[in-house]
């Protein structure tokens, strides 16, 4: 199959408004795809917009703003697109939603809401984008699922059986449109400093003060930059990847996985209780700013040992 070619066509992007989405989108500027951009959060999309307009004057830029939970809404997104835009070449089903606590700390509607973002929401775009997809030789898809598509620990039942959804139906659709001449690429970031951890619902059952204290250490594992797992989604759709495992944070459980099926989970989580605790002084006290005197950090978007280079 041939590199794709960004400027041939239109990209449909979901999830656009912040994050990874907010990233891709600018990656796919740059590349010269016409945009078409949803998310549910208005003045982030509008400002997303704003800014690509602005670096990249000659692109069609168009924006929905749009509730994928909302099965009709969604449909008639669906539809305006295929009247807008007649070449849609490159689909990105990046949208995504968390929910914290444990299966018996939520209600169903709290699951369901999830599995309705990440995983029904991701079918019924493709499902209704996809005589576009096939109409472009050369087109491509993409569906971000997650680490959490490869592992499964304790407290992510939702996300975890969306993810894990979303990355069967992709490799499925992998294997059913190669002969329609069709790449289809399955994301699984790692530790992403995006929004979605921050502003995850928490279930109706779980303390809130056990859930902020687990929030702020997991957060501490989130070390790639949004930019950074952009260019490597972008740069394995260009060479057709069929799938893309972004960091070290993300390849090192997916083997463990592998290696352990069964007992996986204790060693992920005594590795994250350790990674997520203070460090422990050691040896001479860090380096300082001159100016300030705190010590130095490490800016979040040039992490430290971790490899993005996407998988096959």
């Amino acid at each position: 199959m041939r590199s794709f070619d960004f400027a041939a066509g239109t990209a449909v992007l979901t999830g656009a408004a912040s994050g990874i989405g907010a990233a891709l989108a600018h990656g796919l500027a740059r590349r010269g795809s016409h945009l078409v951009l949803l998310d549910r959060d208005a003045e982030r999309l509008d400002a997303v917009a704003a800014a690509l307009h602005a670096a990249h004057p000659g692109l069609e830029i168009d924006t929905h703003v749009v509730d994928l939970a909302d099965a009709a809404a969604t449909d008639r997104v669906a539809a305006e697109i295929r009247r807008r835009h007649p070449r849609v070449r490159l689909l990105i089903n990046n949208a995504g939603v968390a929910l914290g606590g444990r299966f018996d700390q939520v209600t169903l509607e709290e699951f369901s809401w999830v599995v309705d973002i990440n995983f029904r929401a991701v079918v019924r775009l493709t499902h209704r984008l996809l005589p576009a997809l096939k109409a472009e030789p050369g087109a491509h898809l993409v569906n971000v699922s997650s680490l959490f598509g490869l592992i499964a620990p304790a407290g992510q039942a939702a996300y975890a059986a969306s993810k894990f959804a979303v990355r069967g139906f992709t490799e499925a659709l992998r294997h059913e449109l190669v002969d329609d001449g069709i790449g289809v690429t399955s994301v699984h970031p790692g530790g992403i400093n995006t929004r979605i951890a921050a502003n995850a619902r928490v279930g109706s059952g779980v303390d809130v003060t056990e859930h902020e204290r687990g929030l702020r250490q997991f957060e501490k594992l989130l070390t790639i930059a949004p930019a950074t797992a952009a260019e490597v989604i972008l740069r394995a759709v260009a060479r057709r990847r069929g799938r893309v495992l972004i960091g070290w944070s993300a390849k090192l459980p997916d083997l463990l996985a592998r290696l352990a099926p069964a007992s996986y989970g204790r060693v992920l989580a005594l590795g994250l209780r350790r990674a997520a605790a203070p460090a422990r002084p050691a040896g001479p006290p860090p380096p300082t700013s001159p100016a300030s005197g705190v010590p130095a950090q490490r800016r979040v978007d040039q992490p430290a040992g971790e490899n993005t280079r996407e998988a096959t």
